[in-house]
């Protein structure tokens, strides 16, 4: 039986691609880069993924010129050194699960925005 699913979706390549991702997205951990945007769910609820990543912001030594912050999402915009904006945006996923967003730019970069979600998670 998993033989043929196998040999069914080797025929339609772009769906199981779709069905993996969607399967990977689902639990803490999962990271996607798309479009100019990386996201990614890490254990934490949102106010201490917050306070990461303010400490993150800190510590790259990034100016933070906007936040703002419920119970249920955040979101930061900071600019780097060479004047480049980082868009950062927290929703919470359950009591100990969020979502998190970052966007450096209009296009992205994903290298700083993988740098940035990993100085966030040494943070938590």
């Amino acid at each position: 039986m998993l033989a043929a699913v196998i040999a069914m979706l080797a025929f339609s390549p772009g769906c199981f691609l779709v069905a993996v991702g969607a399967a990977g997205a689902a639990g803490a951990g999962a990271v996607a880069y798309v479009r100019g945007e990386l996201n990614a769910t890490v254990n934490g609820g949102i106010d201490a993924v917050d306070r990461a990543t303010n400490r993150a912001l800190e510590q790259l030594q990034f100016a933070k010129i906007n936040e703002g912050k419920s119970t249920v999402d955040a979101a930061i915009t900071a600019r780097t050194g060479q004047d480049r904006k980082i868009d950062i945006k927290l929703d919470r996923s359950a009591d100990n699960l969020t979502r998190v967003r970052i966007r450096v730019d209009t296009f992205g970069d994903e290298s700083l925005s993988r740098m940035l979600l990993d100085k966030i998670k040494s943070n938590l």
